[in-house]
């Protein structure tokens, strides 16, 4: 086979079946027959000499080789897509796909909402939204535009503050009528709580009482977990107290269906940024949503606009 027969289809399936792993689920995406999506990673295989991919009965991963062509691809991919664009005028307007990746909770709880506001003002722009608490590549997975919590080091992505996200303890009625309410940081060693094993440090609360003075409260309990609308389902189980972010669990607060514990005692903000691949940014559907997204995100009780937090200054007390 030629080398000429490295088509763009062929990349195309090559680069989808890497990102989800699973030649049916692109069959099943691209609505063509799993025998085509193989015949293309046959045929680009037999093009560049080289193995790309690892089949299993379970699940398809890149070789070394491919994972290589895999990174080239994506760039060839983009580039065509932006001088399609171009060439068809629509890199001014508000037209074409837009892939995000976004922290799962916040995710399912707001952005999705947003995401259809979004496209009712613009309803020839394509979203393809992906859940995760992972760090992913964004070039790697062809994502334009990532949501995260907490800080960030990519300093190869554009970076844009959409907020500081409060945060509070809280706990269930049920909960709280078996035990004795807290009063101090204290009486925090004597409950259950409910801890991220994904968050470091989830084991210790930096507390904050009015006047500054800071304490550092360790959290014990027998449950953990790794995701934010889990913990959610614990709270209101009664399975225990824990920290949460206020966008999380404000309708359950309003409904009575949890309780704020040591409400005059704060803990620290988390930062909700965006991250946009720099050869993205400039694409006007990108921009567009970009600055959708920050100030509709903005809006959502619980996620202040950026600033400078201050804290008086206080010892840091360590409460066992």
């Amino acid at each position: 086979m030629h080398k000429s027969d490295v088509t763009l289809e062929r990349i195309r399936s090559f680069v989808r079946v890497a990102q989800r792993g699973s030649l049916s689920a692109v069959a099943r995406e691209l609505e063509i027959g799993q025998s085509t999506i193989s015949r293309h990673l046959r045929e680009l295989e037999e093009a560049v000499g080289v193995p790309l991919l690892s089949r299993t009965t379970r699940r398809v991963t890149l070789t070394e080789e491919g994972a290589r062509y895999y990174a080239s691809s994506m760039q060839i991919l983009r580039l065509v897509e932006q001088a399609n664009d171009e060439a068809r005028g629509t890199r001014g307007a508000a037209a074409g796909t837009i892939r995000i990746s976004c922290t799962a909770a916040f995710g399912v709880l707001h952005l999705s909402r947003l995401i259809f506001d979004f496209q009712d003002q613009y309803p020839d722009i394509g979203i393809d939204l992906n859940f995760t608490d992972e760090r992913v590549d964004l070039v790697r997975e062809g994502v334009d535009i990532a949501l995260r919590l907490g800080p960030l080091t990519d300093s190869s992505m554009k970076l844009r503050a959409v907020g500081e996200c409060t945060r509070l303890l809280v706990a269930a009625p049920e909960y709280l009528a078996m035990r004795q309410t807290p009063t101090a940081p204290r009486d925090l060693a004597q409950h259950e709580g409910i801890r991220m094993s994904n968050v470091a440090g989830s084991d210790t609360l930096d507390l904050e009482d009015p006047s500054g003075q800071r304490y550092a409260v360790s959290l014990g309990g027998r449950f953990r977990v790794d995701h934010g609308l889990a913990a959610r389902e614990a709270f209101v189980a009664g399975r225990g107290i824990g920290p949460a972010h206020l966008w999380l669990v404000e309708d359950l607060l309003a409904t009575g269906q949890l309780k704020t514990i040591l409400p005059n005692y704060s803990l620290p903000t988390v930062p909700l940024n965006m991250l946009i691949v720099p050869e993205r940014a400039n694409i006007a559907r990108v921009r567009l949503l970009v600055d959708f997204l920050v100030e509709q995100i903005g809006r959502i009780r619980g996620v202040e606009r950026p600033h400078s937090r201050h804290r008086v200054p206080g010892g840091l007390r360590r409460q066992e």
